[in-house]
Parts: C-alpha cells; sequence; structure tokens
C-alpha cells in the first residue's frame, strides 16, 4: 500500500471518528427542573412512528403505529419516569438534549431518539 494512500485512509479514519465525538458532544444531559420545563406541554416524537404528549399535569398520551396510551409521567432522582397504563412498573430514562433533538437513553438499550416539538394535535 502507497504511503499516500495509508495517509489518505488515516485521515478518513480520524474524520469519521472525530465527526462521532463532535455529534455526541453536542448532547447534554438534563437535570430534574431541566426535565420538566422542556417536556411540560411538548410532544416528543420521531415524526413516523410514534408521538408521546407530555401534558404539564403529569398525563401522557402516546400514539404508536396507530395504538394509543395514556399514563403518567414524573421526574426521579433527574431521570423521566413513564408509567402507562396495564404496565403498572414504570421505566425510567435519562434524558439528554441537543437542540430539538432528544434521547431518552436507559443503561443496556439503545436511546430512543425523537425531536421535541410544540403539540400538533395529532394525538
Amino acid at each position: 500500500m502507497s504511503k499516500q494512500l495509508c495517509t489518505g485512509l488515516a485521515l478518513l479514519a480520524v474524520a469519521i471518528c472525530g465527526s462521532n465525538v463532535a455529534a455526541e458532544g453536542k448532547f447534554q444531559r438534563l437535570n430534574a427542573g431541566q426535565i420538566r420545563a422542556k417536556l411540560a406541554g411538548m410532544e416528543l416524537t420521531d415524526n413516523v412512528h410514534w408521538r408521546d404528549l407530555y401534558q404539564g399535569n403529569g398525563t401522557i398520551m402516546s400514539t404508536s403505529m396507530g395504538r394509543k396510551r395514556t399514563g403518567k409521567w414524573r421526574v426521579e432522582q433527574n431521570q423521566l419516569c413513564i408509567e402507562f397504563e396495564k404496565e403498572p412498573i414504570p421505566k425510567c430514562y435519562d434524558v439528554w438534549v441537543s437542540g430539538k433533538e432528544v434521547e431518552l437513553r436507559r443503561e443496556g438499550l439503545l436511546p430512543l431518539q425523537g425531536t421535541l416539538e410544540p403539540p400538533t394535535g395529532r394525538n
């Protein structure tokens, strides 16, 4: 392999790794107060399959693949906890935000990624 090709591949690898680190670095973890302020009255959606409306009174209205559910949301120990009817065990997530982009992260699982927007009335 030529020296120029090796140098080019090395630069490409650095650029790819660097862009992933930069993209990941934009996200910031929210604390309890920030989670409440950011989510209350807003919708989190992937704009295709699901959308969740976080009402200010702690109610969540979710539509996923045509299925509607309601439940409760709250903040505990700097995590968003969601409990749907007929699912008595709440699921809690760390909330990471970059602009309108949100990631709900749980240990051992891929993050749930969505966009935060004002309610559209589509729920």
